[in-house]
């Protein structure tokens, strides 16, 4: 994947999204001091190379109920990770899946609102052909939770 260029402006305009995805071109414009067609010109490439994915709402989960958050690590066997990969990313409640390097293939960050859930998610996991084992490791408190990097 090719890396995307940023200048100034650039990188500017997509703090100022960062901060609040709902803000019109020109008020991107006003606090990024350039003109509205800049800010729309730049904001068109910018997704059209696939730098800006999606705008969303980041949510309160524990609000919404979501009181656990579980980091799980899986042990996969006969080279299946990939498709188990997909499968577990389909599920609502894995927030990441990522492979990793270490003693284990793949981490997955998922969140969950009773234990029963969590205990319904391990089970699946477990129950998947091809996963040896898991070690699951629950979050006392969250001292960060932020995917939004600077770019």
């Amino acid at each position: 994947m090719a890396k995307v260029e940023l200048d100034d402006i650039d990188v500017k305009i997509l703090r100022e999204y960062l901060k609040d995805a709902r803000l019109s071109y020109r008020e991107v414009a006003r606090r990024v001091s350039v003109a509205v067609g800049t800010v729309m010109a730049r904001t068109k490439r910018l997704e059209a190379e696939g730098l800006i994915k999606s705008y969303t709402a980041i949510l309160n989960h524990e609000k919404l109920g979501y009181d656990l958050t579980a980091v799980t690590e899986i042990t996969v066997s006969k080279g299946k990770l990939v498709e188990m990969e997909r499968e577990i990313a389909k599920m609502p409640v894995a927030c990441a899946v990522y492979d990793v390097t270490g003693l284990t293939d793949a981490l997955i960050i998922a969140k969950f609102r009773s234990r029963q859930e969590l205990n319904d998610f391990t089970k699946a996991l477990l129950s998947m052909p091809f996963v040896e084992r898991t070690n699951t490791h629950i979050v006392l408190t969250t001292v960060k939770e932020d995917f939004r990097l600077p770019p």
